[in-house]
């Protein structure tokens, strides 16, 4: 539960530098986590890295 927490946390602050295609209201769920940590490392800059790392 707690990656899923971070996930969704991340998910919204970095929202509009990595997830910018994907509607703001959607819900990070645990299928999800791999996904958020992967498009932060893609497209993130170094803090993205640091939070994708920490998933």
């Amino acid at each position: 539960m707690v990656r899923v927490r971070e996930a969704r946390r991340a998910f919204r602050r970095f929202h509009g530098l990595c997830f910018w295609s994907s509607s703001p209201d959607l819900q990070i769920g645990a299928d999800d986590v791999e996904w958020v940590r992967q498009s932060l490392m893609r497209h993130g800059n170094e803090e993205a890295w640091e939070v994708a790392d920490r998933l």
